[in-house]
């Protein structure tokens, strides 16, 4: 079951992953002043700084959700969960025949992260990842238990995406795995619920009710989504046009020499064309 009338979900299946940041990154970056046509000429990034992690959250998300996604159809793979009462949700919900997870996205490409028993550190600074994924999973724990009536444990699961991830002697808190690990670590382990188990898990899961106190909420559109996707273009195009007139002054320094500053801005302009 996808959206109603007006935009609102009715079931979580049509959450897109990393909703949830986008929404905040958007916020943010409604501030940012729009840029002039000579900051678009030289490429200038559009992104506002305070905008920054948000937008880097997003796309790590959405990178996690691929290999989600890929699991099988014995799988249901839920994004930005929303829980509790306010904005805060879960990145991913997977409920299948090897059990329920909750997982927790962090994006922390090109640093060097550090993970061993209560405490994962990026770069040598001390984080909170790994307390919030304990919480987290205890929360959807209890929640998940209450719309079951009965137990059902959902373990979290931490995904790190780094330049770098090494591993203490003592064992993380919570699974600690690569984007690229978590789909077979998923699927390798024994068998925890029956076929139907899982059927009756997964409709449970799907519907915003047994996370959230607000059943229907009106303003889950894919606006969001296309307006992020928009601002992920323009950023592309602007590193795409930086690239370009980076190649430009090289080959303008060349022909300086021979043509003087004529061949320096007919470069410049050859290659900002694209010619």
């Amino acid at each position: 079951m996808g959206e109603a009338k007006g935009g609102a979900q009715l079931t979580l299946r049509a959450r897109k992953p990393g909703y949830a940041v986008m929404q905040e990154c958007l916020a943010i970056q409604s501030a940012a002043p729009a840029r002039t046509s000579w900051q678009r000429f030289w490429g200038h990034d559009p992104l506002h700084d305070d905008a920054r992690s948000w937008f880097k959250g997003a796309i790590g998300e959405r990178d996690v959700a691929r290999a989600l996604d890929a699991l099988g159809p014995e799988f249901t793979v839920l994004h930005a969960v929303p829980v509790g009462k306010r904005s805060t949700d879960i990145d991913h919900i997977v409920v299948g025949p090897t059990g329920v997870f909750s997982i927790n996205t962090k994006n922390h490409s090109g640093q060097s992260v550090w993970a061993g028993g209560r405490t994962l550190t990026v770069n040598g600074q001390r984080t909170q990842h790994m307390h919030r994924a304990v919480a987290e999973g205890e929360r959807a724990t209890a929640l998940l238990s209450a719309a079951a009536g009965g137990p059902i444990l959902v373990q979290p699961v931490l995904v790190v995406a780094a330049a770098k991830l090494r591993f203490g002697d003592k064992a993380p808190a919570v699974v600690t795995l690569r984007p690229d690990e978590v789909g077979a670590w998923i699927t390798g382990l024994p068998r925890a619920h029956s076929d139907e188990a899982v059927r009756y898990l997964a409709m449970l899961a799907e519907e915003r009710r047994t996370w959230h106190v607000d059943a229907v909420v009106l303003n889950d559109t894919l606006r969001h989504v296309q307006r992020f996707e928009r601002l992920e273009r323009e950023i592309d195009e602007a590193r795409r046009r930086r690239a370009l007139l980076r190649k430009g002054r090289v080959v303008a320094g060349l022909a300086v020499p021979a043509g003087g500053l004529l061949g320096y801005w007919w470069a410049t302009a050859a290659i900002s064309l694209g010619l």
